[in-house]
């Protein structure tokens, strides 16, 4: 297999980012693609009854990009497919190629074939949706689903090793439908007037597409699931906000192009997603969409196109409300993102696991999205995040090179960053690129931040370390952390028993609290939070142990999600007592700043992000020197945000500050 050389400073790790600033200083495009067709193989195809695709007489050839590529440790790239190799078929377990990344690469190649007029791109882009196309059942009982994966010599796998569902990966709705839908729409949106007979068998494999969504999620429209007492939209594609987010994007963009059948479907979904929303005055998780139904506790990277998604279908709808929830993800959930380390793949419900490009191309991509109202809105919000690529992530160190096109595949929690890079790392990284390039001002504050310095975010204090009564007990459950749900902070709670109580010593200044209780199915009584110093209460509050009723789909019974305790954090010494009113698992306690913070090194010195955790204005002393602008919780700009030497944060906004 072949290897492609990679640019030496990012081969060897350099944090500086000097190959970086040249290029954005002489208005170079950040965009490249040649790891991308690098990762391109050509594809054999035959025609069955079930698969087929555009003019494969004439062209039985397709071209698809391999799944993983990992680097040799001498500056190149070696292709690899999903799962292991068997040596004497040479088949993969799983495949060389998947539909996920091919209808992720052609967006990329039609989104530059329209941002430069690329012959090669759009050429790229044709050849890789054929490709799609052959993936895509077209009779029987599975039509208009997607398999999932495809070997070398064009075989499918319509079951892969280990199992992934659905299995058959035809035989339902699924991530990979989902995403053919995007490919597809954009496809059309493309095509229609440069070559209108692939522009309509475009169309005509979308409609394919929704043919089988309205088997299923499309025809539970208006349809509730119950979700641990909560109802939620039972006509998300897969269950899910995340998927059905990425098929909103293709159905946007077709029904822009004037396909009524795809403005109709996009509609029906965007209420979906929208429904999925939470409120960002009841705290976690600070106005963030839920991507999935099996969990109100539990977000994650995959579900980072709901604010570009919803911002995409209020503007072609004319829908005020499905933006304001886009910009209530961007404004408000973005920022604590970015002050709790960056963009980790899961809030479960605590920020945990690696960081990926996926995530953070969703979090810039759901600002500038969310701000295409005009203005500064938001702006700088994409920026930091953007931020990520060359430096602001917990390794510290580029993982985008401009000169080659290569995104590592991700960076670890400890630092360590997975210097392979496979497909999906480089079409996000690219997908982001390609933001930047049309936001020249947005790729400036990107491009200049070298790393991250410092940051203050959420804290969680686990309660099996804290203060406990003599009746209370410390338990670690046998299957570990995960309860099916969420995942308990230090892998562990306490149950405190009627009467009994935990207590935590806090000395930072005042804040936001939340209690992590993992709450019970049946009704558990409650929790009594009391917040002391030197022996006088300053507040109480009460919070459910149980209640959650019937799971619904959920994988478990009860719930584990931070509740809100009203009365806050003080400053100075304190301490919160939880005293059990029945039968208490708790998990944790957990302190967000009043005002959380991330700084970031820069060519130019420093910018900060403060974020307001609370609904009145704060005024804080600054983490470095600087001018800069407050933002209220919309994201919009509302004037100077350092008076007086002092930072001023609006409540529930934020302020950037930059030298």
């Amino acid at each position: 297999m072949a290897l492609l050389p990679v640019d030496a400073a990012v081969a060897q790790g350099t944090a500086a980012g000097s190959a970086l600033r040249p290029a954005s200083a002489r208005g170079r495009r950040l965009t490249n693609l040649a790891h991308l067709r690098f990762l391109l193989a050509d594809v054999p195809v035959v025609a069955s009854d079930t698969h087929t695709t555009e003019g494969i007489a004439e062209r039985p050839v397709v071209r698809a990009p391999w799944t993983y590529a990992d680097t040799d440790g001498a500056g190149g790239y070696r292709p690899v497919g999903g799962g292991t190799r068997d040596a004497a078929t040479g088949y993969w377990s799983q495949g060389a190629y998947n539909a996920d990344d091919i209808a992720r690469a052609a967006v990329v190649f039609l989104r530059d074939w329209r941002a430069t007029g690329d012959p090669q791109s759009r050429d790229d882009a044709r050849d890789v949706l054929r490709s799609l196309a052959f993936l895509q059942t077209v009779s029987g009982p599975n039509a208009g689903r997607v398999v999932l994966w495809q070997q070398e010599d064009g075989t499918l796998t319509p079951s892969a090793i280990p199992v992934e569902l659905p299995d058959p990966s035809d035989s339902a709705e699924s991530y990979w439908l989902a995403r053919t839908v995007w490919a597809f729409g954009e496809g059309y949106a493309a095509f229609r007037t440069e070559d209108p007979a692939f522009a309509e068998f475009l169309r005509a494999r979308l409609h394919l597409c929704l043919d089988a969504l309205a088997r299923e999620s499309l025809g539970r429209a208006g349809q509730w699931v119950r979700s641990d007492g909560r109802d939620l939209p039972a006509w998300l594609i897969a269950g899910g906000a995340d998927a059905t987010a990425e098929a909103m994007l293709g159905l946007a963009a077709a029904a822009e192009a004037g396909d009524d059948r795809s403005r109709t479907a996009l509609q029906t979904y965007a209420e979906g997603v929208a429904a999925m929303a939470t409120d960002p005055e009841q705290g976690w998780p600070f106005g963030a969409v839920l991507p999935w139904t099996g969990s109100l506790g539990f977000w994650h990277a995959w579900g980072a196109a709901a604010p570009e998604a919803l911002a995409r279908a209020g503007g072609v709808l004319r829908r005020p409300d499905l933006s304001a929830a886009a910009v209530a993800d961007a404004a408000r959930f973005t920022p604590q993102v970015l002050t709790s380390g960056g963009p980790h793949n899961a809030w479960a419900p605590l920020p945990a696991e690696a960081q990926i490009a996926y995530g953070a191309h969703g979090r810039v991509a759901g600002a500038l999205q969310a701000a295409s109202a005009g203005g500064e809105r938001l702006r700088a919000i994409a920026g930091l995040a953007a931020g990520w690529f060359f430096g602001a992530n917990t390794a510290g160190v580029p993982v985008y090179d401009p000169a080659t096109g290569v995104t590592f595949d991700g960076v670890e929690t400890d630092g360590r960053v997975n210097r392979n890079s496979g497909a999906e790392s480089t079409i996000h990284g690219l997908l982001t690129m390609q933001l930047l390039d049309a936001n020249p001002d947005v790729a400036r504050l990107a491009t200049s931040i070298t790393g991250l310095s410092s940051f203050a975010g959420l804290r969680a204090l686990d309660a099996e370390a804290a203060r406990l009564s003599p009746g209370c007990t410390v338990e670690r459950p046998a299957d570990g952390a995960w309860t099916g749900e969420g995942n308990l902070a230090g892998g562990a709670f306490v149950r405190v028993p009627e009467g009994e109580w935990v207590e935590f010593d806090l000395t930072e200044p005042g804040g936001v609290l939340h209690g992590l209780v993992w709450r019970q199915a049946a009704d558990a009584g409650t929790a009594v939070w009391e917040a002391r110093r030197g022996g006088r209460r300053l507040w109480s509050t009460e919070t459910a142990a149980g209640g959650t009723g019937d799971r619904g789909l959920t994988e478990a019974d009860g719930m584990l999600v931070p509740q809100l305790l009203g009365g806050g954090l003080p400053d100075g010494p304190v301490t919160v007592r939880c005293t059990s009113r029945g039968d208490l698992r708790l998990d944790a306690l957990v302190v967000q700043p009043r005002v959380t913070t991330a700084v970031y090194a820069t060519t130019g010195g420093a910018a900060v992000l403060y974020a307001n955790a609370t609904a009145e204005q704060q005024r804080v002393a600054p983490l470095a020197p600087g001018a800069g602008t407050a933002y209220d919780e919309s994201g919009a700009p509302r004037g100077n945000g350092t008076p007086g030497g002092r930072v001023r944060v609006r409540g529930r906004g934020f302020t950037v500050t930059r030298r």
